[in-house]
């Protein structure tokens, strides 16, 4: 695993990477306000066995890279998506295979839109379609109001993960603890969680930062792409894979029905139990979908 800090603009990515240089190369994008270490390790590592050279990297105002005051330094979707070719620019990648996850699948609809040349594939983890206002649906949700898309708002679980986060804590330990009880809740009860196995991860992600236990919130000020791109979306010609979390409270089914009918060459696989979150339980059926597909396309 190599380190490398990469220039983007008038800001410095951190990135790192697993397996192979000369194997095909997957750039993983994490939600927003996470750090690269949202993708566990051992879930890269999996991927890069799997064949590939897998490359994950820090979202501006997160983890190593440039962290400024966002209304001083605004940006949106357009600068994010820049930001994702200018990791696979540091690491000397023409294409790759790219995964984006939440938020991060939003940045990779805009990716495959502005710059379908650097995509060799495409998989959307845990998101929705550009036609879909979730800022806007999670404040109809809090008020008890339906949404206008027809399709379903945040569930509870996402609105009790919501109010955890805004809690304050005292010290390390708290905070790790706070955490990773927020992941166990967007995990859900459909897949085995292991809190010991989330307390490493959240453990390596605040060393990563040099022990500051305050997590990101520029994401949070980030305007949605507008919805009028999603017509763009039927233009895609790369293979596109959606990935369906059965249990997922922030897009939840059929939201990921939805976002592959937008494109037409997508195909959606769900996978069963999961939630709104990356634990080892779900590892196995999850990168071999991911696999899958990118075989499918070499």
């Amino acid at each position: 695993m190599t380190e490398r800090i990469v220039p983007s603009g008038d800001v410095e990515l951190w990135s790192d990477d697993f397996g192979d240089p000369s194997a095909p190369a997957l750039l993983l994008v994490m939600g927003g306000n996470l750090c690269a270490h949202g993708w566990p390790a051992e879930f890269a590592r999996r991927l890069a066995d799997g064949g590939h050279h897998v490359i994950r990297y820090d979202h501006r105002d997160t983890g190593r890279s440039t962290t400024r005051d966002f209304t001083a330094h605004p940006y949106g979707f357009g600068e994010l998506a820049a930001d994702a070719t200018s990791v696979l620019d540091g690491w000397g990648v023409r294409a790759a295979h790219v995964v984006g996850l939440s938020m991060g699948a939003t940045i990779a609809q805009v990716m495959a839109l502005d710059h379908p040349d650097r995509l060799l594939s495409l998989t959307l983890m845990l998101g929705g379609g550009l036609d879909i206002d979730f800022d806007a649906n999670i404040e109809l949700t809090l008020r008890g109001e339906p949404t206008p898309d027809g399709l379903p708002g945040p569930r509870q679980e996402f609105l009790d993960a919501l109010a955890l986060m805004s809690e304050p804590t005292e010290d390390r330990e708290q905070e790790v603890a706070k955490r990773v009880r927020k992941w166990q809740i967007l995990s859900g009860p459909g897949v085995p969680f292991d809190v010991d196995e989330y307390r490493r991860w959240e453990e390596r992600a605040i060393d990563h930062v040099g022990g500051r236990l305050a997590e990101p919130h520029a994401h949070y000020a980030l305007t949605l792409p507008p919805a009028s791109r999603a017509g763009e979306l039927r233009g895609i010609t790369v293979p596109t894979l959606v990935v369906q979390a059965e249990n997922d409270p922030i897009a939840p089914p059929p939201h990921g029905k939805h976002l592959a009918g937008l494109i037409p060459t997508a195909r959606l696989v769900e996978i069963p139990g999961m939630g709104h979150a990356l634990p080892s339980s779900v590892h196995p059926p999850l990168a071999e979908a991911i696999l899958a597909h990118t075989r499918s396309v070499r």
